[in-house]
C-alpha cells in the first residue's frame, strides 16, 4: 500500500464521473473539509488481507496524526500513487474498514467516494511534516507487517517549527504583503508567490511536457526501476549531453576545477552523519558488509572531502570546485513526482566556492547571480526570483539584495525565516512557472556558513594559518532534466496560444532535413546531402516512399528548424525552398548559405552528432 499524507487547512472535493462501473454510491456536489489530515491512498496487489491491511493503514495514519496534532482524517482513494493497484473491490473494503477503525479510536474520519473521477482543491499547511509518504504491506496468515520507512533529516523536522514570512520586494526596496501587492504587470510572479505560499506540490492532471517528451521520443519512464527514474533515448540524450557540456564549459571558463566523486557514501562517517541532518532531502539507503550507505543527493560532501585533502593558499581564493553528477538521488515523495520536473535520479551541475570571508562570499554570490541569469536568458526561459534569508542577515544586507533586484528590473519574492533550519544563511532561486502555475527551481546559489568547519575545508592565510570561510553552493541549472522540462513546458504554453513550438536550433536533434519531391530529384537531393557530411550541423534525409505532404508534416511534428524541399525547380535554380520554423518563413536559399547560417548558430555552443541513421526510413520507432 502507498499513502501520501497532507496536513491541510482545507480540501474541497467534487465528484465528476464514474471511473469504474461499480463506483460507490454518493451524493452529488462539492464537499469541503477543514483542518484535517488528507490521506491519499492506493491499495495495491498484495494487500488482499483486508483486516491486516486496514489495521496497518490505521497505524500509519495515527503516527502522522500524533506528529501534526489532528484527530480529523479524510481518506482519499488515489490510484495514481501506484502502477499495481488492487482489485477495486479490495481497495474499497480496505478504505471503509480503516475508516471504521479510526472512528472506533475516536477520530473524525470520512472517505471520499470510491471509483469516481474527482476534482479537488487543497491547501497544505506548508511545514515539512505536512507532506509525508509511506509504503508498507501487511501480509500472511498472521498479518505479519512488512514495511519500509524513509529517513527524514533533522533539517526537515526543524523546518516544521521554523517560522517564515513572505513578502514581495520591489525595485525601490519596499516590502509588500503578498496579498496586497499589485501584480497587474507581473502575472507570473503572482502565480509563483501563490505556489510558494500555499505549497500545493501535487498535480491534478499530467503536466504537458510528459506527453511531449514521449511524442518526440526524448525520454520515457523506466518500468524496471523506481518511480521518478527514466530512460533517455537518442534524441533526448543528445539534448541532455549538449546542455551538460555547455554548462560545464561555462563553469570551467569561470574558473572551476572539475572533479568526479563517488555516488555512494558511508552513513556513519562523522562529518557526513552531521551533514545529513542539515540537508533538507530524503535519501536512498543501502547496506554492504554490515555497513549502511546512502546514495548522494548532491556533490557537496564528495567535493568537501576532496577539498579537505587539498592545500588551498589564500591567493587561490575564491576556490571553485565543480562536478556534473551522474546521478544525484533523492527520495522525493511519490505524490510529488512529476515527469522531468521532480524526479528521484537526476544530473546536477554542482559547484562549490570556498571564500575568504562573508564580504568575498557576497561578491561571488553577485557574480554567480548574473551567471545564472545569463544561462536562463540564453535559453529564453522566463523566470521569477526568490530570495530566502534569516531575518537578521537580510536587515543587515538589505541594500545588497536590492542591488540584485534592480539588476533584473522586476520585483521578487522574499522569504524571511526566524532561525536557520539548514546550513545556509541565505540563497536565491530562479524559478520557472509552468502551464499548471507551479514553480520549479532552475538555478540557485546558497551561502553556507557551517560546512567548511564541519568538513575542515580550510585555506592558508598570509601568516600560514589555516582558516575556515563561507562556501557557496551553486547550481546554474539545478538539474539538466529540469531544463528539458522547462523547455517543453514553455512550448506547451506556446501551442496553447496557437503558436508553433520550437527547440533552440543548437539543441534540436535534427537541424536540417532534406526532402526530395520525387524519384526524379532523389539522386540530385542525395548529392546535396553528401556535401553536408563533415559539416558542423545535424542533417538527415527523408528517403521514405511517402507523399511530399506527409514528409513535410512529419518533419513539422519533430519541430525541425529547417526543412529543405528539393524539386525540379531547385535542380534548375541551384537554390532550395526552405521552411524556417522559428519565424514561419519560406525562403529560397543556396545550400552553402543555409549551412553557414546553421553553423553560425552552432559555433558558440557545444556540438555533437545524433546517434540515429541519416536515412529516415532506417529509423526504429521508440
Amino acid at each position: 500500500m502507498r499513502i501520501l499524507t497532507v496536513h491541510s487547512d482545507y480540501m474541497e472535493v467534487e465528484v465528476k464521473k464514474k471511473a469504474i462501473q461499480d463506483a460507490e454510491q454518493c451524493e452529488p456536489g462539492p464537499k469541503r473539509y477543514e483542518e484535517l489530515l488528507v490521506v491519499f491512498t492506493a491499495v495495491e496487489q498484495g494487500d488482499e488481507d483486508v483486516a491486516a491491511s486496514s489495521a496497518k493503514l490505521v497505524t500509519e495514519i495515527e503516527k502522522v496524526c500524533v506528529q501534526v496534532k489532528t484527530k480529523k482524517v479524510l481518506l482519499h482513494p488515489w490510484v495514481h500513487l501506484t502502477s499495481k493497484p488492487s482489485a477495486p473491490r479490495v481497495g474499497l473494503q480496505v478504505i471503509k474498514k480503516a475508516e471504521e477503525l479510526l472512528k472506533a479510536k475516536g477520530y473524525d474520519a470520512v472517505h471520499s467516494p470510491f471509483g469516481w473521477y474527482k476534482a479537488f482543491t487543497i491547501k497544505t499547511k506548508g511545514h515539512p511534516l505536512s507532506e509525508l509518504s509511506r509504503e508498507f504491506r501487511a501480509s500472511g496468515d498472521d498479518a505479519k507487517i512488512v514495511e519500509k520507512e524513509e529517513e527524514v533529516s533533522e533539517s526537515l523536522k526543524q523546518e516544521a517549527v521554523t517560522k517564515s514570512k513572505f513578502y514581495i520586494l520591489d525595485v525601490d526596496g519596499k516590502l509588500h504583503e503578498p496579498d496586497k501587492f499589485n501584480y497587474s504587470k507581473y502575472p507570473n510572479l503572482k502565480k509563483f508567490a501563490d505556489y510558494e505560499i500555499k505549497k500545493v506540490r501535487t498535480y491534478s492532471e499530467e503536466p504537458p511536457h510528459i506527453k511531449l517528451m514521449k511524442e518526440h521520443a526524448l525520454v520515457n519512464y523506466e518500468p524496471a526501476s523506481d518511480s521518478g527514474t527514466f530512460r533517455w533515448l537518442p534524441k533526448g540524450l543528445l539534448m541532455k549531453k549538449l546542455l551538460e557540456r555547455y554548462v560545464t564549459q561555462i563553469l570551467v571558463d569561470y574558473g572551476a576545477h572539475q572533479v568526479e566523486t563517488p555516488i555512494m557514501y558511508d552513513y556513519e562517517h562523522p562529518a557526513l552523519k552531521s551533514y545529513l541532518n542539515r540537508f533538507p532531502a530524503r535519501q536512498y539507503t543501502l547496506h554492504s558488509d554490515n555497513k549502511k550507505f546512502f546514495l548522494r543527493f548532491a556533490a557537496c560532501f564528495g567535493q568537501f572531502i576532496a577539498a579537505h585533502d587539498m592545500v588551498i593558499p589564500y591567493k587561490a581564493l575564491p576556490f571553485k570546485i565543480y562536478e556534473l553528477t551522474h546521478y544525484s538521488f533523492r527520495r522525493e515523495q511519490s505524490g510529488e513526482l512529476a515527469g522531468l520536473k521532480r524526479l528521484r535520479a537526476f544530473s546536477m551541475p554542482d559547484m562549490h566556492t570556498l571564500c575568504r570571508d562573508l564580504e568575498q562570499a557576497r561578491e561571488e554570490f553577485n557574480k554567480q547571480f548574473d551567471l545564472c541569469r545569463n544561462w536562463n536568458d540564453e535559453l529564453e526561459l522566463e523566470f521569477e526570483t526568490a530570495f530566502r534569508a534569516q531575518n537578521d542577515f537580510f536587515e543587515e544586507h538589505k541594500n545588497w539584495y536590492l542591488s540584485m533586484v534592480k539588476r533584473t528590473g522586476k520585483p521578487m519574492l522574499l522569504e524571511l525565516f526566524d532561525k536557520r533550519y539548514a546550513y545556509f544563511i541565505t540563497k536565491f532561486e530562479m524559478n520557472f512557472v509552468d502551464s499548471a502555475s507551479k514553480g520549479s527551481g532552475l538555478s540557485t546559489v546558497q551561502i553556507d556558513v557551517e560546512n567548511s568547519e564541519r568538513f575542515e575545508v580550510v585555506y592558508v592565510n598570509e601568516e600560514g594559518k589555516k582558516c575556515n570561510g563561507p562556501i557557496l553552493h551553486t547550481s546554474v541549472p539545478g538539474a539538466i532534466e529540469r531544463v528539458v522540462y522547462a523547455l517543453l513546458e514553455r512550448e506547451a504554453m506556446r501551442i496553447k496560444q496557437g503558436k508553433k513550438p520550437v527547440f533552440p536550433t543548437w539543441l534540436a536533434p535534427t537541424q536540417l532535413r532534406l526532402i526530395p519531391v520525387s524519384e526524379k530529384t532523389r539522386e540530385f537531393a542525395l548529392s546535396l546531402f553528401e556535401k553536408l557530411k563533415g559539416r558542423q550541423l545535424r542533417a538527415d534525409f527523408d528517403d521514405r516512399e511517402e507523399t511530399l505532404g506527409k514528409k513535410i508534416r512529419d518533419a513539422e511534428k519533430e519541430w525541425i528548424p529547417f526543412i529543405a524541399v528539393v524539386g525540379e525547380k531547385e535542380m534548375e535554380s541551384g537554390k532550395l525552398m526552405v521552411n524556417i520554423r522559428e519565424n514561419n518563413e519560406k525562403k529560397e536559399i543556396k545550400l552553402e548559405e543555409l549551412v553557414q547560417m546553421i553553423e553560425k548558430i552552432n559555433e558558440n555552443h557545444p556540438f555533437d552528432k545524433l546517434s540515429l541513421s541519416d536515412m529516415v526510413s532506417k529509423r526504429v520507432i521508440m
